[in-house]
Order: C-alpha cells, then sequence, then structure tokens
C-alpha cells in the first residue's frame, strides 16, 4: 500500500478534521485550530459526506487508520454521530478532542456509533478559574460530568488537555495528578491520562502574557516520576508520578517536535492544512470523487516542512 510522505521523510499516520468553528466557550488561549473563529458559522461547513470520503481514502489507499475530530467545539455538529458511524468500518482508532460541556449528553451515542475515545480540556478544577479561562459560567461542572459519563461509556483511554497558564493553573498539577487518579478508581487504572500542553501562538495575542515556564514543569515532573517514557508521535515524553500517566506536549521551538509530526489536518472548509501554524499553504479538496482526493493529499505533501526547522 502507498503512503503519504513528505519530502522530509515523516508519513503521515493519522487525519485531524476540525469540523467546526463554532464554540460554546472563549478560551483566553484559542488557536482555533489555525482558523478564524466564526461564532455565526457564515461560511460553508465541510459535509459530513467529504468527511466520510476523505477518511475513505485516507485508509484505503495510504493506510491511514486514525481520525481525530476537533473544532470549534465538534459536539456542535449535529451530524457527528453520523461521521463517526460512517468510518467506524475502515478506520482503526476514532477519537474527538472536546471542551466537554455536552459530552455528558452525547458520550453514549458516539460510543454506540463507534467513537473509540476522547480528549476533554480541562484547564482547572478551581470553578472560578475555570470561568476566567473560558469566558464562560457555570460549565465546569458539566465539564466533570462529561468526564465521568465519558469514562462510564467506555471512551478511554481519556486524555485531560491542559493548557499551562502562568498565574493562572500552573499552580494545579499536583491536584489535576489527583483527580486523575480519582478517575481511575471509577474506571480502572490508567484509563485516563494528563496531557498537560505548552501554550501556543493563537490571534489572540494578550494570551502570552500567561505562558507558563515549561522547563520548570518537565524539572518538576522529572524530580516526582517512577519512570519517564517517550512516546513516538512528536517525542513527546511520558511521566509516570504517582501511579498518573502525566504527557506532555512541548511544540513550541522544538525541532524535535515538528521532525516527528505525522499528523494532517482538514479545516472546517475541507481544505487540507499542511501545518498548524501556517495558513499560507491549504491545499482545497472541492469534491468527494476518490482519484481527486487522492491527488490532492498526495499534492498537499510538498507544502509540508518542519515548522521550526523552517522559521526557528
Amino acid at each position: 500500500m502507498e503512503r503519504l510522505i513528505d519530502d522530509y521523510g515523516r508519513e503521515i499516520r493519522s487525519l485531524r478534521f476540525a469540523v467546526t468553528t463554532r464554540c460554546n466557550l472563549n478560551c483566553i488561549y484559542c488557536h482555533a485550530e489555525g482558523e478564524k473563529r466564526d461564532s455565526t458559522q457564515q461560511n460553508p461547513l465541510i459535509s459530513a459526506e467529504l468527511v466520510i470520503a476523505i477518511a475513505r481514502v485516507a485508509s484505503t489507499h495510504f493506510g491511514i487508520r486514525r481520525i481525530k475530530f476537533s473544532g470549534g467545539e465538534p459536539l456542535m455538529r449535529n451530524d457527528l454521530v453520523d461521521m463517526v458511524h460512517g468510518m467506524r468500518d475502515f478506520e482503526g482508532d476514532i477519537s474527538v478532542t472536546t471542551n466537554g460541556t455536552l459530552l455528558s449528553k452525547y458520550a453514549a451515542e458516539l460510543a454506540d456509533a463507534g467513537l473509540n475515545r476522547v480528549n476533554v480540556s480541562l484547564d482547572s478544577i478551581k470553578e472560578e478559574r475555570y470561568d476566567f479561562i473560558t469566558a464562560s459560567t457555570g460549565y465546569l461542572p458539566k465539564v466533570i460530568d462529561g468526564i465521568y459519563t465519558a469514562i462510564d461509556a467506555g471512551l478511554t483511554p481519556l486524555k485531560l488537555n491542559t493548557v499551562l497558564l502562568k498565574g493562572l493553573n500552573d499552580d494545579e498539577i499536583t491536584d489535576l495528578i489527583d483527580f486523575v487518579r480519582e478517575c481511575n478508581k471509577r474506571g480502572g487504572r490508567d484509563v485516563v491520562i494528563l496531557q498537560l500542553i505548552e501554550l501556543i501562538p493563537s490571534f489572540k495575542q494578550s494570551a502570552q502574557n500567561y505562558k507558563a515556564d515549561f522547563h520548570a514543569v518537565e524539572v518538576q515532573l522529572a524530580s516526582r516520576a517512577s519512570a519517564i517514557k517517550t512516546r513516538r508521535l512528536q517525542h513527546r515524553k511520558k511521566y509516570f508520578v504517582d501511579d498518573v500517566e502525566v504527557e506532555v506536549v512541548h511544540p513550541i521551538d522544538n525541532t524535535e517536535f515538528c521532525a516527528n509530526c505525522s499528523r494532517l489536518r482538514i479545516t472546517s472548509e475541507g481544505q487540507i492544512k499542511p501545518c498548524l501554524l501556517r495558513s499560507d499553504n491549504h491545499v482545497p479538496i472541492e469534491s468527494e470523487d476518490e482519484e481527486h482526493i487522492v491527488s490532492r493529499m498526495k499534492f498537499a505533501m510538498k507544502y509540508r516542512e518542519p515548522f521550526f526547522h523552517t522559521y526557528g
């Protein structure tokens, strides 16, 4: 089977669909998958049929069997269940990154449709801080309930995504580890993983005031860890602290992160996005025709280059 490999030898092993730019939160750090937020969704969204067609080509032609849905908030798409159901026969791992506010409502239905697991954004377990970070009011209990519902539905391993923010939540790492440990008691060992994410550039430039010292965070984790491993995906470090797996996502000024990138993104408007941090090299997919999608995906390989190799 043919593989999608760019000029830097990086093989594509997963696709990430941003299926909407709409979101019911307004997080201070949001990069919106490199797209502009469109609260009214004026621009036409990629159709469920095209999402499924792209996933089918990726699987049958290029052996890509890992799919992730994101947004915006993907659970605001009323046809997300249809997308999952439509690709479950040819995709091996289907996941969703969500803010969790709607998860308790849809977790069981998504699991029945064939969803394997979820990532849930949880930037604080302190309600006042959560409300400030997400520019919302009263959602944290719904997110916690959504996490428990997803665990009960078997959407695991569930990853808790925490963007570390200086002065806002960088003192909560121990509390978050304790929360994960309690979740694992509910669902079984290692059903929840804590993922600490470095703040990346967004169109909200004021967010850069909250950039945490990631080096200090990793030093702290290393001092407490009983074991440290490195994932194949972008060579991410995993620290095992008090029986909890803590994965660190450190993309900024990180040539190793970029050198090991194996993900291809599809925008909410149906364009291939070769790099999260660039918006000047998109490749449109204009029909569900199989040969067209194959040629567009191959063409997109010409635009893939490590961002920090080029610009760092």
